[in-house]
């Protein structure tokens, strides 16, 4: 996968895509997979916003059900299915524990009865190959069992527990690239580091046709124009802006945006992730996450520009207090935080004028905005809103409109289609054949990089023989504690459009989001790359400061 702007501006595109993360990448991958001609543009790098700020799951939103919500329920738990069959390497069956105390909202009785509905919705849920992934109906535990499983549980009032299932993914950031190298595969261009500026529009009186986007390449600061016959805004949290930008007035549709803070700690969890309403108000997970736990989330109202999101300390302690309220017994305090993040969710704004606006309340399903007949502007798509789990079916409903469009009588293709690394087949059996092939590497590292490469593995190991005299050292530990090699380093840069120390470590990797890896396990990656880069030591310096910036607060503490 190559990033070249210029042969990107040097033809005309059925699809100009904005906006690289989860929604963007899906919309492309649908396209091309349709015979579509397809340019995908993203301002950072893929997956660096709401798509990396997510708590990890790929759920059916039990509690969207409070809200009678079923609609929306039925498309998350289809969808479920459907990332357990496209992507098996990386979605993975996780049981949940869900306590029960008295008779009320948080008793035995009602959530039986939710959680029997919320099975009812997924009764596709094992039509699947693969026995492992496939998912049991939720059972009942007593008292004694809840607090093994969960020794911080407060047993005052406890009566038992509900065991459930979904699904978690193993690194949501990779499985947002693999989207974007099966699009490239079947045609498309991307380009990260590519900034729209502007849109090319034919006026014609307060409406117009869209033709084409004006792009500042972040790399070398030159501009492109590239052009599409039709422009999707998948920007997520920043969709309205590219709606001002495009219509040059107030946005045709409007978002409020929800901040979600999560923290990573040693492991607490074992192998049950655990749904907690808290006595302070809202709800979270303590998740079981690549042998740590991962806990999230907030929900509050973000109202400043999305570029300016951060944790704050003020963030951390308050969500603190909401997970040891919940949790009485754990006790976590700031030392215990390896690493933390903010994700932003870009909501549709349905409240009416006097209306107070409601983040944790508002409705997570997703709007497509066909502007012609919103206000007039042709060639101009948005989608709005939406979820990580369902972003698979939005991108089908955009690419059916467009397609409609562009007069092409297609189908979407991407429920029944494997993703990049998605050729799999039973994920036990493959494990073990690929131990097998690369018996030289230790098994567990094997494992570890199917879950990140799935069927490609063999592709990525391959990178090692590139140029003579490098196995050895590819081959080595990036660190004796994680499971990751140099080769991926080199991998990322040559294949998979990685350019600065960030995107490798959080979002080729995953390799920092775990905790701080050290200065030197740091350093060890920038000689690497600078190799690959020519990079001095003055930009080894920079990109150390700005990706260990990850690691502290807008405050300036570190974890």
């Amino acid at each position: 996968m190559k990033r070249d702007l210029e042969a990107m501006a040097a033809i005309e595109h059925d699809l100009v895509v904005v906006g690289g993360g989860i929604t963007g990448a899906s919309v492309a991958w649908d396209a091309s997979l349709r015979g579509l001609k397809v340019a995908l543009l993203e301002k950072a790098d893929f997956a660096h916003g709401t798509t990396s700020g997510s708590s990890k799951l790929v759920h059916g939103g039990l509690r969207y059900l409070v809200n009678g919500e079923l609609k929306l329920v039925r498309e998350s738990l289809r969808e479920r299915r459907i990332w357990e069959s496209v992507a098996p390497h990386m979605v993975h069956p996780l049981p949940f524990m869900l306590p029960t105390y008295g008779f009320g909202m948080k008793g035995g009785p009602v959530l039986s009865i939710g959680l029997f509905l919320y099975d009812l919705l997924s009764f596709d849920r094992n039509w699947l190959m693969d026995d492992d992934h496939k998912l049991p109906a939720f059972r009942s535990i007593p008292k004694k069992q809840a607090l093994k499983i969960m020794p911080t549980l407060q047993p005052e009032g406890l009566t038992g527990a509900k065991i459930y299932y979904d699904c978690q993914m193993w690194l949501p950031e990779r499985l947002c690239l693999e989207i974007i190298e099966g699009a490239v595969e079947y045609g498309a261009m991307a380009a990260n580091y590519a900034q729209v500026a502007g849109f090319d529009i034919e006026r014609l009186g307060a409406a117009g046709r869209v033709h084409g986007v004006d792009v500042t390449d972040r790399h070398t600061g030159k501009s492109h124009r590239i052009r599409g016959k039709v422009i999707v805004n998948a920007s997520g949290p920043w969709a309205d802006s590219m709606m001002r930008l495009a219509e040059n007035g107030p946005p045709a549709r409007k978002l409020i945006r929800s901040k979600g803070i999560h923290i990573v700690t040693r492991n607490i969890s074992g192998n049950y992730a655990l749904t907690m309403q808290s006595e302070l108000g809202g709800h979270f997970f303590v998740i079981p996450w690549r042998g740590h736990t991962l806990i999230g989330t907030t929900d509050t109202l973000f109202e400043d520009d999305p570029d300016n999101l951060h944790v704050s300390e003020r963030d951390l302690e308050s969500f603190l207090r909401v997970v040891n309220g919940g949790l009485p017994g754990l006790n976590l305090e700031r030392k215990d935080i390896l690493y933390f993040y903010a994700g932003l969710r870009p909501l549709v704004d349905h409240t009416k004028e006097g209306e107070t606006k409601d983040s944790y309340k508002a409705s997570r399903s997703a709007e497509v905005c066909d502007h012609a007949k919103v206000d007039g502007f042709e060639g101009f798509i948005s989608a709005i809103g939406g979820k990580w789990t369902t972003s698979r079916h939005l991108a089908e409903q955009v690419v059916d409109l467009a397609a409609e469009k562009l007069d092409r009588k297609t189908k979407c293709e991407t429920h029944c289609t494997p993703t990049y690394g998605g050729e799999i087949g039973r994920l036990k059996s493959f494990i073990r054949r690929a131990q097998a092939r690369h018996a030289g590497l230790a098994p567990e590292l094997v494992t570890h990089l199917v879950n990140l490469y799935g069927s490609r593995i063999d592709e990525v190991l391959a990178s090692a023989d590139e140029r003579p005299g490098e196995r050895a050292l590819l081959l080595r530990r990036i660190s004796p504690n994680r499971p990751d090699i140099n080769l991926q380093v080199i991998h990322a840069i040559r294949h998979e459009m990685a350019s600065t120390l960030s995107d490798v470590m959080f979002r080729r990797t995953g390799f920092g989001t775990l905790g701080h890896p050290g200065v030197p396990t740091m350093n060890a990656i920038c000689d690497l790359m600078a190799r690959e880069l020519d990079w001095d030591e003055g930009e080894i310096a920079r990109q150390m400061a700005e990706a260990g910036q990850a690691y502290s607060t807008v405050d300036g503490k570190a974890s």
